[in-house]
């Protein structure tokens, strides 16, 4: 396992994170969740992201059990606040009275007495920007936070955030965690310049695009059994938007890309990701030990040029970049 930076901060993360986002408390039983974890640490991964929201907060409740035993300061663990995790009016957003109360949430849940990293999981357009960032600021100075971030934030918000914590004295934000994969690049064209500009790394999700781009769908035929396509809780919404033909028939044709480069398609598409300097890190999720294991062989992979090429051509139109597509909801959900 090889590490970066997180932005331009002293925080080093393994270029693998493990997420469990639709997987803990949801699509998998408890014990294989324990099992993916104990397979990510045994391959060096030392990053482990989560949310409050994740399987209404059952999620923060089995990585915080499969982490137990393990050296604090061996691991960097990151949550997140926003979405609701009750039916209070102010059991959701970036108030200072939700904020403060999901993070002694999670830390309960997560077993710890901090996180390393607690990002806001969406834009709250209802609180004072101001209002969000002196209550992260305050958690930092408390020493329950070490470091702050966002995810999904336009290059516009990421901006003014990063104006009011200089204007202010506050920490200033150290990342953002967007989606990011060969399908979906909308970060390129605003939210990367702004953030290699100043010091903001990504900490990117769905590198494999929920699965799409390990080839494991194929064109015209039904989805496998037991796949993230038909996991009824949550994970066949997500990734049906992807499982046309014209998307499916274009990833196959990676699939010989990969094996002239001795790699795995989900290996390539996760290694991708990692070309980009601006990636701290990419976090991929499990429901089975082997896929950890397969997915941590793209840390350390430089993929040339022409290969990078190739892969243009072969995606070509399919390719998402409008950076319009990163949107948080106008009103608290």
């Amino acid at each position: 396992m090889e590490f970066r930076h997180l932005g331009r901060s002293g925080l080093m993360v393994s270029e693998i994170s493990y997420g469990n986002w639709i997987t803990h408390g949801s699509q998998v039983e408890e014990d294989a969740a324990r099992q993916c974890v104990r397979a990510a640490l045994d391959e060096g991964i030392t990053t482990f992201d989560t949310a409050d929201v994740y399987a209404g907060t059952k999620a923060e409740e089995v990585l915080g059990r499969a982490l137990a035993g393990v050296r604090r300061e061996s691991l960097e663990i990151f949550t997140k606040v926003y979405w609701p995790t009750g039916s209070g009016p102010n059991d959701r957003g970036l108030s200072r009275k939700h904020i403060t109360e999901a993070l002694h949430g999670s830390l309960r849940r997560l077993q710890t007495d901090y996180v390393d990293l607690y990002q806001a999981h969406r834009f709250d357009n209802e609180t004072p920007l101001e209002e969000t960032l002196k209550t992260f600021d305050d958690l930092v100075r408390q020493g329950k936070v070490l470091y702050v971030g966002v995810s999904e934030w336009t290059a516009e918000q990421i901006g003014r955030a990063l104006k009011i914590a200089d204007e202010m004295g506050f920490d200033r934000l150290v990342s953002n965690q967007p989606q990011y994969s060969m399908l979906w690049r909308v970060i390129e064209a605003e939210v990367v310049p702004l953030s290699e500009k100043e010091g903001v790394g990504q900490v990117v999700f769905s590198p494999i695009a929920q699965g799409v781009l390990s080839g494991k769908y194929r064109p015209g035929q039904p989805p496998p059994a037991g796949s993230r396509a038909t996991d009824e809780t949550g994970g066949k919404n997500v990734i049906s938007r992807m499982l046309t033909d014209d998307v499916l028939t274009r990833v196959q044709q990676l699939e010989p890309v990969a094996a002239d480069l001795g790699l795995s398609m989900a290996q390539l598409a996760v290694a991708w990701v990692l070309q980009n300097p601006n990636v701290a890190s990419a976090i991929v999720g499990a429901s089975r030990p082997e896929q950890v294991r397969d997915n941590v062989k793209a840390s350390g992979v430089k993929l040339e040029s022409e290969v990078l090429r190739k892969i243009d051509d072969i995606l070509g139109p399919i390719v998402e970049r409008d950076p319009a597509k990163t949107v948080s909801p106008a009103s608290r959900p």
